[in-house]
């Protein structure tokens, strides 16, 4: 319920440090805030709202630096809530979770950090709530959050992270170069996220016998996910845990 970002990155480190020697309630219920903690700013339009900025200048650079930090802010509070919100379920998941949350923590104060160097902060620039529409529709579904939270929007970053290290590239600044040593921290961590989510995606869907190929198609379906685009990083998804049977749904 933190609305600081770097207050709530503060707090989930010291979780996170804390959270081997506490003992852990699987079966614990608690309550649902109506929407975590945020700040002010940045101000939240639709998706085609976002305005397109070239990475090639330096306003274009620090907007799509800023929309990767809004991701992880975000995904801050969407580990969190895969932590409080679903009970019964083993004392590894809950601390997968919190392990997520304090590496996005991580990330994000990384990009902050960057944006500094850049002339800006965090909320400087529009952003769209698009990952937590997800993981407010599937508040009271654990099988379709982790099918459709790490295993589809967060797999999306695996597919479009090397295609802005590309650019960044071509761009050539001691800027952009710092950029691209961020999002390669950020590419390896986010791999173990995604495996995370597929390891207790399988987990549960064989703990309740369900099909996991038929069943992930369904949810997009029922819960309006967004479609898929290539190109995919197929080595990364393949280090994340896909089955070959699930690579062959995101042909390039």
């Amino acid at each position: 319920m933190l609305t600081d970002p770097r207050e709530k990155a503060t707090a989930v480190h010291a979780l996170w440090t804390a959270s081997e020697s506490l003992p852990c309630d699987c079966d614990g219920i608690l309550s649902a805030p109506p929407q975590p903690g945020r700040p002010q700013h940045p101000l939240l339009v639709e998706p085609g709202s976002v305005p397109r900025r070239s990475p090639f200048t330096p306003a274009g650079h620090a907007a799509l630096m800023h929309s990767i930090a809004h991701i992880e802010f975000n995904a801050i509070n969407l580990a969190l809530d895969a932590v409080w919100r679903f009970a019964g379920m083993p004392g590894a998941y809950y601390r997968d979770w919190m392990r997520v949350a304090a590496e996005e923590a991580k990330h994000f104060g990384l990009l902050e950090a960057h944006l500094e160097t850049l002339g800006h902060a965090y909320g400087d620039f529009t952003a769209h709530d698009g990952l937590w529409t997800m993981c407010e529709a599937t508040k009271d579904d654990v099988l379709a959050r982790m099918a459709l939270v790490p295993r589809t929007l967060e797999a999306r970053g695996l597919d479009a992270t090397p295609l802005i290290q590309a650019k960044l590239r071509k761009v050539g600044t001691p800027a952009a170069t710092a950029a691209v040593d961020i999002l390669d921290l950020i590419l390896t961590e986010e791999v173990g996220h995604v495996a995370i989510g597929n390891y207790w995606f399988h987990w549960l869907c064989q703990r309740d016998g369900v099909d996991a190929l038929a069943f992930y198609p369904e949810a997009a379906r029922r819960y309006r996910a967004p479609s898929l685009k290539p190109p995919f990083n197929l080595a990364a998804r393949r280090e994340a845990g896909f089955t070959r049977e699930e690579l062959a749904m995101f042909p390039n």
